[in-house]
C-alpha cells in the first residue's frame, strides 16, 4: 500500500490555466485564457539556437549562465534603466521566471517570516511562500483601478515583515505603477530591512504615453531588490522558460545558493543564441508598438460588445466587467461565467477570482491577446453575440 502523505499545499489543485485550457480544447473554443502566443517567434532566434547547437554547444555552461547572455542583459538594464549591474555577481541566469521567484522566497524567506503579498497575483507567489515556512500577508490592490494602497501597505508591514512582492506591468490587471507609486514604495521601505521581489517579466510591454518604471531605476529600491524578467514574454517563446535575476552581490550570492541545487543551470544553446540575438535591441524596443497594435484591434471589437472594459497600460492582457452585459449568465460566479462562455459562446477566459487566495468576485475576467490577429477577430465574432 502507497504510504500516505501530508500535503505541504493543501490549498492546491488543478490550475484554472490548465482547466480552462482543456475545456476550450474540448469545445473547441478559441483559447485568450492561458497567457502565451499563439504565433511563431522571429526565424533568426530559431536559427541561432540550432547555429550554436551545431558548434557543440550542447554541455553544462556555467551556473551562473552563459556570460555573454548575462553581458547582454547587464547592458540592457543599463542602456534602459541607467543602473548597471555587474555580470559576474549581480546577475543569473534561471529556468523561467517562475523558478527565479520561488528562488529569491527560498533564499531570503525562513520560518514564520512575513511576505507581503499585493492583490490579485499571479498564482505561484503564495504557494512559493508556504514552501518556504513563511507566512503570507495578503493586501487588496484598490478593486476597480488595481491601483496600489499604502496606507494598507504601511499598514501591513510588522517586525516579522521580510519582503514584499510587486508585479508591474501587472498580472492580470494590466496596470502599470507610475513615478509617484514607485518612489512612494522606496519612501515606505527605506527605513526598514525589507526586501523587494520585483516581478517585470513584462517590462516590454507598456503603452504609449506611458513607459515601464524598473525597480532598478529607484536606489533605493534596487539595493533590496530581486529583479525579475523573461526572455519567454518578451521574445514569444514562454515554452523555453528562460529568465534572469539581477539583484545586489549579496543577495545574489543567497539566490545562487538555492539556484545551484534547484536546476543547476538552464539550456546552453538557448542561452548562447538569445546572446547572440540580443545584440540587436530593435525586437524588444519595437515589442510596445507591437502589442499595442493587437490591444487595439482587441479593445475597438469588444467596444462594439456590452462588457466594460478596464483600461490596459501593459502586459497583453484586457480585463473586462461582466456586470453590463445582456444575458443572464452575468449573474454567475466569474468562474462559472468563463466555463459558460467557453462552452457556448466559444471563447476562453479566466476569471480574475482565480487570482485571489480567497476567491474575491468582482464580476471581471481577464483575456489574453497575444495572439494571431486572425485568432483575435474569430473570438471577436463570437463575442458580438454579448
Amino acid at each position: 500500500m502507497t504510504p500516505q502523505l501530508e500535503t505541504k499545499l493543501p490549498n492546491v489543485g488543478t490550475t484554472i490555466f490548465t482547466v480552462m485550457s482543456a475545456l476550450a480544447q474540448q469545445k473547441n473554443a478559441v483559447n485568450l485564457g492561458q497567457g502565451f502566443p499563439d504565433f511563431l517567434c522571429d526565424p533568426k532566434l530559431v536559427d541561432a539556437v540550432t547555429d550554436a547547437m551545431q558548434k557543440g554547444l550542447n554541455q553544462y555552461p556555467s551556473m551562473l549562465g552563459v556570460l555573454e547572455l548575462r553581458e547582454a542583459i547587464s547592458a540592457k538594464i543599463q542602456k534602459l534603466y541607467a543602473t548597471h549591474y555587474d555580470p559576474a555577481s549581480e546577475i543569473t541566469v534561471t529556468a523561467g521566471a517562475t523558478q527565479a521567484i520561488l528562488n529569491a522566497i527560498l533564499a531570503v524567506v525562513r520560518v514564520g517570516d512575513e511576505v507581503i503579498v499585493l492583490e490579485p497575483c499571479y498564482d505561484s507567489y503564495i504557494p512559493n511562500i508556504e514552501m518556504a515556512g513563511g507566512v503570507t500577508v495578503r493586501v487588496p490592490l484598490t478593486p476597480g483601478t488595481f491601483r496600489p494602497d499604502f496606507d494598507k501597505i504601511n499598514a501591513a508591514i510588522t517586525a516579522k515583515t521580510r519582503a514584499i512582492i510587486v508585479n508591474s506591468p501587472h498580472n492580470p490587471s494590466a496596470t502599470v505603477w507610475t513615478e509617484e507609486e514607485m518612489k512612494k514604495l522606496e519612501e515606505i521601505l527605506a527605513p526598514t530591512q525589507i526586501l523587494l521581489i520585483s516581478d517585470e517579466v513584462y517590462e516590454h510591454m507598456v503603452y504609449a504615453p506611458l513607459k515601464h518604471l524598473s525597480a532598478a531605476s529607484y536606489p533605493g529600491l534596487a539595493e533590496r531588490a530581486f529583479i525579475i524578467s523573461s526572455f519567454g514574454k518578451t521574445y514569444h517563446v514562454t515554452g523555453w522558460k528562460v529568465a534572469y535575476c539581477a539583484a545586489p552581490p549579496s543577495l545574489t550570492a543567497e539566490f545562487r545558493k538555492i539556484h545551484q541545487f534547484n536546476v543547476f543551470t538552464v539550456n546552453t544553446p538557448v542561452q548562447h543564441a538569445l546572446a547572440q540575438y540580443m545584440k540587436d535591441p530593435k525586437p524588444y524596443l519595437e515589442l510596445p508598438s507591437f502589442y499595442q497594435k493587437k490591444r487595439d484591434l482587441f479593445r475597438e471589437g469588444l467596444s462594439q460588445t456590452h462588457f466594460k472594459l478596464l483600461p490596459a497600460q501593459g502586459t497583453y492582457f484586457q480585463c473586462a466587467s461582466i456586470e453590463n452585459l445582456k444575458v443572464e449568465e452575468r449573474h454567475l460566479s466569474e468562474a462559472d461565467f468563463c466555463t459558460w462562455l467557453t462552452s457556448e459562446i466559444g471563447v476562453a477566459a479566466i476569471p480574475l477570482s482565480a487570482f485571489y487566495a480567497d476567491g474575491f468576485d468582482q464580476k471581471t475576467i481577464r483575456f489574453c491577446f497575444a495572439k494571431k490577429d486572425e485568432t483575435l477577430q474569430t473570438a471577436l465574432s463570437r463575442l458580438a453575440r454579448l
